[in-house]
């Protein structure tokens, strides 16, 4: 694996933003800190989230998302941007979901984390970047960015690299998993494939059983009412 490089380390507590006619609180503002920081099992220092149930925990303490898509978006949306502007804690450079796989571990600083699922898009980066078809079109792209789970904590610097460690065996890659999520939805053997993966977060997990549990009632539903 080549390379890794940090190009912002971001962090921000939740705020108030205008979302039509209400007000909604969020941890999407993030800001580069130049000083390092320390990474919990949680979150960075400094670092929060507002809505506890989508993001943040144990599996989702860090989010990445690769510098290298920043141009195709600043073409897309016609400006530039600036670091953290997915609302990301890590800007890095050289990490795509193509060739990053879940459970994929790298020391970082003092600290260890692991991949644990694609970041799934959501409501509030239409908001920042002023595009209600935001979230669909980072499903369709498939720059999604990631999460990372944190499996030792420390003290990370913004001038760190990410130094790959380990890999399970049974390696999927991020955009696999996105096709499985968002597109090839009743893929039953790849759906099966990616549960065997120990390192998934819990929440993908449940989301993928619950899909295969009803496919599996629509079926045989199917052949009782053809009998």
């Amino acid at each position: 694996m080549q390379q890794i490089k940090i190009c912002s380390l971001n962090v921000g507590k939740p705020q108030d933003m205008q979302y039509g006619k209400k007000e909604i609180t969020t941890g999407i503002h993030k800001k580069p800190v130049s000083d390092p920081v320390f990474l919990s099992t949680l979150n960075f220092s400094g670092d929060g989230q507002a809505d506890l149930v989508n993001h943040g925990g144990r599996d989702k303490a860090v989010c990445a998302y690769p510098f290298d898509h920043y141009p195709h978006w600043e073409k897309e949306l016609g400006k530039p941007l600036n670091a953290g502007a997915f609302g990301e804690n890590l800007t890095l450079q050289g990490l795509t979901e193509d060739v990053l796989c879940i459970g994929d571990s790298f020391q970082i600083g003092e600290a260890v984390v692991q991949v644990s699922q694609p970041r799934e898009p959501c409501f509030k980066l239409s908001l920042v970047h002023g595009r209600k078809d935001m979230p669909l079109l980072i499903q369709n792209t498939g720059y999604t960015g990631f999460y990372f789970r944190v499996l030792k904590e420390g003290v990370v610097s913004p001038s760190d690299e990410l130094v790959h460690i380990s890999r399970p065996a049974s390696a999927i890659t991020l955009t696999e998993a996105n096709r499985l999520m968002h597109h090839d939805k009743n893929d039953l053997d790849g759906i099966r494939t990616l549960l065997k993966v120990d390192e998934l977060s819990e929440d993908w997990r449940k989301t993928f059983q619950k899909r295969l549990d009803k496919i599996a009632i629509n079926a045989s539903s199917q052949l009782t009412g053809e009998k």
